[in-house]
């Protein structure tokens, strides 16, 4: 049984560890995540919910329909009392390009957003979600490919 062992010990002290390699056994994937965490007031998660249907949303959609982004997302965590962050708000960036400022096609989204909502009523909603609301992260998030 000792001699067993012994073997054993000596075969693994004798492996390598594997050392992934980018490219070769994962690669990262086109685009980025952009993940927003928010503390929501539990009492007041529909609120929030029903004020993103009004301002966030058609923003996204507008970002969507001129291929800024491909996808996006609202979380909504279903113990919302443990004290962290609550809602997150996610979308998929087509590439970190997009990132990169654009005058004509910024002023255009501002331009379609106010055409939504005046710019006062957007404030005022924004100082309402202020009220028992709180960013707590911001994150960009990229997905990875494993080799077959």
């Amino acid at each position: 049984m000792k001699s067993i062992l012994f073997a054993g010990a000596i075969a693994l002290a004798l492996t390598v560890p594997a050392v992934a390699k980018p490219w070769v056994d994962w690669s990262p994937k086109k685009g980025v995540w952009q993940v927003t965490a928010v503390k929501v007031d539990p009492n007041h998660i529909d609120d929030y919910l029903t004020g993103l249907k009004k301002v966030w949303v058609p923003g996204e959609e507008y970002a969507k329909q001129h291929g800024l982004i491909d996808m996006y997302d609202v979380m909504v965590k279903v113990n919302a009392a443990d004290g962290q962050a609550n809602v997150l708000l996610v979308e998929h960036l087509t590439s970190f390009g997009m990132l990169d400022p654009n005058k004509k096609r910024d002023q255009d989204m501002e331009a379609a957003m106010t055409a939504l909502m005046s710019e006062d009523q957007q404030k005022g909603m924004v100082e309402g979600f202020d009220k028992y609301r709180t960013f707590v992260g911001d994150d960009m998030w990229q997905s990875v490919e494993f080799a077959k």
